[in-house]
């Protein structure tokens, strides 16, 4: 993306992208800054004390795309003359470490101040995105990121940042994405594919005879998925030459944060990474294995014992599990200091015909930033907040309902149920087949698990929740949050298919709720389901009633939908939260002086053949509205009138689902207006089918 650079008195530079508007306004203190931002200092910094009084000084007005947008832009000379990561190799050591500043200030100023989002993960990997580029080549070199907020970085260095405002429609990926970036070798998606993928490309490597280098970072949350440990378990099998960097920003490798021993770094354990690095000791290590393995294989075995001892003697607990899968492991490593990084990573990428290595690095994230989540979240009443709060009511009075969460990480309204239940609050992080095994034998052992899974995530178990659930026919009550289209969560986080997969199982019951008041009444009516698995899916956003008291829920009969307007000629059957859209649908079509009737359907399995038969028979045309793709409830209803005769008769049947494809990031209204599932599209669809085409496209425009 071409860009500008406008120098100002005092040393204040700005910089101008295409997208942006060329007005500016400036305003500094009267102190001049002696920084020198001219292109001749393009590979000198300031010393450290003027460096941080010019970001500190300066302010820059600026609207991109409307007229309405003005914060502060801090002057970063070093990050403005980098145009390519390839430039990080001219950089002294004591300059990269004022561009960790300069890129922290702009992260800062983007993801807080803008977009209100969280610095924390993205933070913690500053220093080693610049140590690996500073040592690697990409993108000759492969460097594959698991977690796509730590690629926040790499995005800046990739002259990808000026968009990242947006992060809406048409704005940069959240995700790494080869369609927007040679740098970013692999797509991240939901995490646990970067060492999958990286020794995927490094044989690839190795069969078509190349010698680039390929790097996979994994953080301590997505190295808990099973995932993981299967591709690190292959990689010392086949011995392939990859490097897996451990982004270890908790300090300890158990499961359990609180009770695992936080992994300490010294300048002992700094010592012995970089001895274990270097070249002439691997080459010792070899060499004595070699020696070991002639004297036979008792002495091979015994000294293979004395190096494991060893070695976990110096590394911190579960270090020696990565020696077993076959992973050559160096740590631990402070990862934010740029000279010990780049140190160990210019050793470690020296190496050839030695295997995969492991180097685990730790990483601080910033707990300031914990006052953007709180302003984000602050006074929005959401979905979660009310099916929370009726979770707690049904759990007290049914002591055997229990929760197993399995995600990224826990939506801030289930630490209610977990301070109020903590012995029946079970969080298993980012383990979804684990979590929907583990709530199976819940059930088996006699208590209401409710399991609660994003809809993305979900994905991920469909062969225990086919096989260890619905065949068995185990009670599992499936909470699908996050479903549908998610905003700014993108492709990546979209709940677009669990209505198609979970329905299509023999024994599952599905539902979604129209509103509030059925997302209670569905959860009382999950308590009270005890012969077979049931599934509710309900959205990511804000609920209808922002003022909403939640009331004892009241079971709903099974299969059972209902009529909320009745009307002529067209019938809108909405499912779940499409259900609001088909009541502003009827809304728009009132006031050209059409009535039409719109129905809830609640269930897509069992289906009301009884609701859905008495549509048809008193209707011309019938439009089933849902946020899934095809194949969904619009296929269960059309299966239904096609067996029972109904398309034979007067009614004609349209579905109204998601587009066949990705919905990338964007605000939620405009996502909705991408897949046509706004009340305008609904309305001007039955106004089609009318003959009213003229009233349609007026309707739209």
């Amino acid at each position: 993306m071409g860009s500008a650079s406008i120098s100002y008195q005092f040393g204040i530079s700005a910089r101008f992208y295409r997208n942006w508007n060329s007005r500016s306004d400036v305003t500094v203190s009267s102190v001049p800054c002696k920084a020198d931002v001219s292109r001749k200092s393009l590979f000198s910094a300031p010393s450290s004390s003027t460096h941080k009084e010019c970001i500190n000084r300066a302010r820059v007005c600026s609207s991109p795309n409307t007229d309405e947008y003005c914060d502060e832009i801090f002057e970063t000379p070093i990050l403005d003359s980098i145009e390519t990561p390839l430039q990080l190799k001219n950089l002294s050591v004591q300059e990269l470490k004022l561009l960790a500043d300069e890129i922290r200030t702009e992260l800062h100023s983007v993801l807080w101040k803008k977009i209100q989002k969280s610095m924390n993960p993205s933070l913690s990997a500053i220093e080693l995105t610049l140590a690996l580029h500073y040592v690697f080549r990409a993108p000759v070199d492969n460097i594959l990121w698991d977690n796509v907020e730590k690629t926040y970085a790499q995005k800046v260095l990739t002259r990808r940042w000026s968009a990242i405002p947006s992060r809406q429609k048409n704005g940069i990926s959240g995700v790494t994405s080869q369609l927007e970036s040679e740098y970013d070798s692999f797509g991240a998606g939901h995490g646990c594919n970067s060492i999958s993928a990286g020794l995927g490309l490094a044989v690839a490597r190795d069969i078509k005879g190349k010698r680039d280098r390929v790097v996979a970072v994994i953080d301590n949350v997505t190295i808990t998925a099973g995932q993981a440990y299967e591709a690190m378990s292959n990689a010392g099998y086949l011995d392939s030459n990859m490097i897996v960097i451990l982004n270890d920003s908790r300090h300890s490798l158990h499961p359990n944060m609180e009770l695992g021993s936080k992994a300490s770094i010294s300048a002992l354990s700094s010592i012995m990474s970089k001895i274990q690095s270097s070249k002439i000791f691997r080459k010792f290590r070899e060499l004595a294995k070699a020696m070991t393995k002639r004297i036979g294989k008792g002495m091979y075995e015994w000294a293979a014992k004395v190096d494991e001892y060893a070695r976990g003697m110096v590394g911190p607990t579960g270090s020696t599990l990565f020696e077993e899968l076959g992973l050559y492991y160096i740590g631990p490593i402070d990862g934010h200091n740029i000279e010990d990084l780049v140190c160990v990573l210019r050793e470690v990428s020296s190496l050839d015909s030695m295997g995969p290595v492991l180097v685990h690095v730790i990483t601080e994230e910033n707990r300031d930033a914990e006052i953007g989540k709180k302003i984000m979240v602050k006074d929005r009443r959401t979905y979660s907040h009310c099916f929370v709060e009726a979770l707690v009511m049904e759990a007290e009075k049914d002591r055997d309902i229990v929760v197993v969460h399995a995600g990224m990480e826990i939506d801030a309204s289930l630490v209610t149920f977990q301070e109020r239940f903590p012995d029946r609050f079970f969080n298993v992080g980012m383990a979804e087949q684990h979590a929907v095994t583990f709530a199976a034998g819940l059930s088996s052992g006699g208590l209401k698990p409710f399991c609660i899974i994003p809809s993305a995530f979900l994905q991920r178990a469909y062969d225990q929740v086919v096989h260890d659930v619905d065949r068995q026919r185990k009670a599992v009550r499936f909470v699908i949050t996050s479903a549908g289209l998610v905003g700014s969560g993108g492709p990546v986080q979209c709940g677009a298919f669990d209505i198609a997969y979970m329905s299509s199982l023999p024994n599952m019951i599905a539902m979604a709720p129209a509103d509030e008041d059925e997302l209670v009444n569905m959860v009382a009516t999950a308590a009270n389901i005890t012969d077979r698995p049931v599934c509710f899916r309900f959205p990511r956003g804000s609920v209808v009633d922002r003022n909403y008291l939640v009331p004892i829920g009241l079971p709903i009969e099974i299969g059972r939908g209902r009529v909320l307007v009745e009307g002529q000629d067209v019938a809108l059957l909405g499912y779940g939260a499409m259900v609001q859209n088909c009541l502003h649908a009827h809304s728009l079509l009132s006031k050209l002086g059409l009535n039409v009737t719109v129905a809830d359907a609640r269930f897509c399995k069992p289906l009301d053949i009884k609701l859905v038969r008495d549509l048809c028979q008193n209707h011309k045309f019938l439009i089933t509205v849902e946020e899934g793709c095809v194949g969904g409830f619009g296929s269960h209803v059309a299966q239904f009138i096609a067996l029972d005769g109904q398309l034979d008769g007067i009614i004609k049947w349209r579905p109204i689902v998601l587009p066949d494809g990705y919905i990338e990031e964007a605000s939620p209204s405009e996502q909705l207006t991408l897949a046509g599932l706004t009340g305008h599209h609904i309305a001007a669809t039955a106004l089609s089918l009318l003959g009213r085409t003229r009233e349609a496209l007026l309707l739209m425009s």
